[in-house]
């Protein structure tokens, strides 16, 4: 393959999955600069890494997933901790392909901050869950067991169950 026919086949997979991309940088970034900011690096990382591609070995939606994570964790670990938690809002959910409601729903509202106040890999591991992916494939992405990542997610509803629980005052 030429280095043309490389980077068009490039461009074209990244145009397919560019969704991918922005939920992620949406779900990772303080404002809309950074989303954009993040959008950037971690299409720049995905560039660079693109000749180690293996079609044999991973999907190209699982691979992506993996670098932006990784790009948007690392990015994420560098804020200082009091900017790293922050509730979802309405550029978020816009960036992550989320709909603003209408009349805002308090439990949705409320789903949205608990995502917000989870550290990097497990709101990487919501993302994953959300987007309906198989353990198997978030594992792959996140360098960790499937029983680690089922072992998280019942983790991760437990608290929510609770903090749901909490706030509607049962």
């Amino acid at each position: 393959m030429t280095s043309r026919e490389h980077q068009r086949r490039f461009e074209s997979l990244l145009r397919e999955h560019r969704r991918i991309v922005f939920k992620v940088a949406g779900l990772y970034s303080r404002s809309v600069a950074d989303r954009e900011d993040l959008v950037q690096e971690i299409s720049a990382q995905l560039w660079r890494s693109f000749g180690r591609y293996d079609e044999a070995r991973a999907k190209f939606s699982t691979w992506l997933y993996r670098i932006a994570l990784n790009v948007a964790i690392s990015q994420a670990r560098r804020w200082p901790a009091m900017d790293r938690h922050e509730a979802l809002d309405a550029h978020h959910l816009d960036s992550i392909g989320g709909e603003p409601v209408a009349e805002p729903d308090e439990r949705v509202e409320a789903l949205h901050a608990f995502i917000g106040q989870l550290d990097p890999l497990n709101r990487a591991l919501i993302l994953l869950y959300l987007e309906d992916r198989s353990y198997s494939e978030m594992a792959e992405v996140l360098g960790i067991s499937e029983t680690n990542v089922a072992t998280k997610i019942s983790r991760i509803k437990q608290k929510l169950r609770g903090q749901m629980t909490a706030s509607s005052g049962a």
